[in-house]
């Protein structure tokens, strides 16, 4: 089964709630560094984490991430950003383009370029952070660009499986951070999240659904669309 005993991670993202609980966490599951990446990295209280600039939208940047870090045997695609509005229609064509760079082509690329690094090291893994999004629309940009995130992820898994990298993909609701400030109704606590994930990746787990209302978007998918959205019902008198 994949481990986080022993190993070396890199968590994108890693100054916002959910990344830094994905770089204590690692620690306390026994990994003996963690670059805890961000576009201006901050300090840490911990000489196992190497603090290193990255930004996930600039090729220059993941190729010296890369260079930096080339002993990383868990790679984990935290960062991402929403949209000025929730509506396809809304936004300008800049802020779709912007969304997807940072939670599509980001990952994407980061994983691709990282991939040689972890097919090298027996027992690496990929985690991929996604959302419910990913499965409902109600985010627009955000929506499409988590949905190609997971089709990515999918493609991922099959390339890397046979290379001996297991791909895991995390799906969840809202969760207590900044991003999700303005958002109404329950939220899990990242700590909560972080703990769901590496249980799931230490499992040998390839998808986490972290809360019921994911569990819930996830099975109405084989069903008709306007079931999952039925406000659709109204709309064909």
């Amino acid at each position: 089964m994949p481990s986080l005993d022993g190993a070396v991670v890199l968590v994108t993202g890693a100054n916002g709630g959910i990344g830094t609980h994905f770089v204590h966490d690692a620690l306390a599951r026994g990994a003996a560094k963690v670059y805890a990446t961000a576009r201006s990295p901050r300090a840490w209280d911990d000489e196992r984490i190497v603090p290193l600039p990255l930004d996930v939208t600039d090729r220059a940047s993941i190729d010296a991430a890369v260079a930096a870090a080339a002993d990383v045997t868990v790679l984990v695609n935290n960062a991402g950003a929403t949209p000025p509005s929730a509506s396809l229609l809304d936004v300008t064509e800049a802020d779709i383009r912007a969304n997807m760079e940072t939670n599509f082509f980001g990952p994407v690329f980061l994983a691709r370029a990282f991939a040689p690094i972890l097919a090298a090291k027996q027992g690496s893994i990929l985690i991929d952070v996604h959302s419910v999004a990913s499965w409902y629309a109600f985010g627009g940009a955000y929506s499409a660009s988590k949905a190609a995130l997971w089709s990515a992820t999918n493609s991922l898994r099959i390339e890397l499986a046979p290379m001996g990298v297991h791909v895991t993909g995390v799906h969840m609701g809202y969760v207590d951070t900044d991003m999700a400030a303005h958002a109404e109704g329950p939220k899990m606590l990242p700590t909560q999240l972080v703990t769901t994930v590496y249980d799931a990746v230490e499992a040998g787990e390839y998808e986490v659904l972290a809360d019921e209302l994911t569990q819930g978007v996830k099975a109405a998918l084989s069903g008709p669309v306007e079931a999952l959205y039925p406000d659709l019902r109204g709309t064909n008198a």
